[in-house]
C-alpha cells in the first residue's frame, strides 16, 4: 500500500494535469463550460424542493428556516453526489482505460487517483456553490462545518473501496456494470435524502442502521443544517467499515492488475 502512495506521489503531475484535461476536454465546447457541474444538481433540488417542501419542511424539526427542506436536501446530496461520482467512475475505470494498461508503463494507481481527485473538484465547485445559495436563503454558518473535512475523507475512502472492489469484478463479470447504477438509484432512495426520517414508521427505522450511507448522510445533515458535531459513535463504524474496504480494494487492484490487463 505505501508503495502505491509513493507511486502516487511521484506521479502526481500526471494525476493533476490529467485532472485538468478531464476538465477542459469536457466542457471544451460549452459556453457555461463548469458552471454545469453545478447547475445540474441545483437543478435537482430545485424540483425536489418545488415539490415537496410544503410537505416536508414541517417534518424537520428543530429547523427555523422557512427553507429548511431545501438546505437539508443540498446537505445530503452534497455527501451523495462525492459518493456516486467515484463509485460510478471506478465501475467502468479499468474497462475503459485497457488500451492505455496494455501500451503503456505507469503506475496503475493513479487511475483511481485521477477518479478521485476530479470528483472532489467537483464536489468542491458544488460545495462553494451550495455556501452561496445557503447565504442567500439565511442560514448561518457555524464552526461545526469545519466537520466536513474529515466526513469527506472518510466518505472518500468507503466510496472508493467500493468502486475498486465494483470495478475490478466488473472486468471479469460484465453483468456488475449493468447492474450497479439499478443498485445505486436503489440506495439513493432507500437513504434519507430527499425525505427526513421522521417520515419513516418508527418501526422500521431500525433498518436504515443497515444502510452504510445513512451515517454519514446524516452527519453532513447535522453539520450543514443543524450546525451540530455529526454523532461520532454511529461514525466510529462507518469509519471501520470504509478503512476495511479501502484495504479490500486496494489489496484486490495490486493482487488483479495484471491479470486484469489479460482480459482487457
Amino acid at each position: 500500500m505505501f508503495g502505491m502512495l509513493r507511486s502516487l506521489w511521484h506521479y502526481r503531475h500526471f494525476v493533476l494535469s490529467s485532472i485538468r484535461n478531464e476538465f477542459v476536454s469536457r466542457f471544451a465546447q460549452s459556453k457555461l463550460g463548469g458552471a454545469w457541474m453545478i447547475i445540474n444538481p441545483l437543478a435537482q433540488v430545485a424540483i425536489y424542493a418545488l415539490i415537496l417542501s410544503n410537505v416536508i419542511s414541517a417534518k424537520l424539526p428543530g429547523v427555523e428556516n422557512n427553507y429548511a427542506y431545501a438546505i437539508y436536501l443540498m446537505s445530503g446530496l452534497l455527501a451523495w453526489t462525492l459518493f456516486n461520482d467515484i463509485t460510478a467512475r471506478c465501475l467502468n475505470l479499468f474497462i475503459e482505460n485497457g488500451s492505455l494498461m496494455k501500451k503503456m508503463r505507469f503506475p496503475r494507481i493513479t487511475l483511481p487517483g485521477i477518479v478521485v481527485g476530479s470528483a472532489l473538484f467537483n464536489n468542491a465547485l458544488l460545495f462553494i456553490s451550495m455556501l452561496f445559495i445557503f447565504a442567500l436563503l439565511g442560514h448561518q454558518f457555524t464552526i461545526a462545518m469545519y466537520w466536513l473535512l474529515p466526513l469527506t475523507f472518510i466518505l472518500v475512502a468507503f466510496a472508493l473501496g467500493l468502486g475498486l472492489v465494483l470495478g475490478i469484478i466488473n472486468v471479469f463479470v460484465r453483468d456488475v456494470g449493468q447492474a450497479v447504477p439499478i443498485v445505486l438509484q436503489m440506495w439513493f432512495w432507500l437513504t434519507p435524502i430527499v425525505y427526513p426520517l421522521t417520515i419513516i414508521p418508527e418501526e422500521y427505522r431500525h433498518w436504515f442502521d443497515l444502510n452504510p450511507m445513512y451515517p454519514i448522510v446524516d452527519a453532513y445533515h447535522s453539520v450543514l443544517l443543524h450546525g451540530n458535531m455529526p454523532d461520532t459513535d454511529g461514525l466510529l463504524m462507518y469509519v471501520g467499515v470504509a478503512v476495511a474496504l479501502l484495504l479490500l480494494g486496494l489489496f484486490m487492484f495490486r493482487r488483479a492488475s495484471e491479470e486484469m490487463v489479460d482480459v482487457l
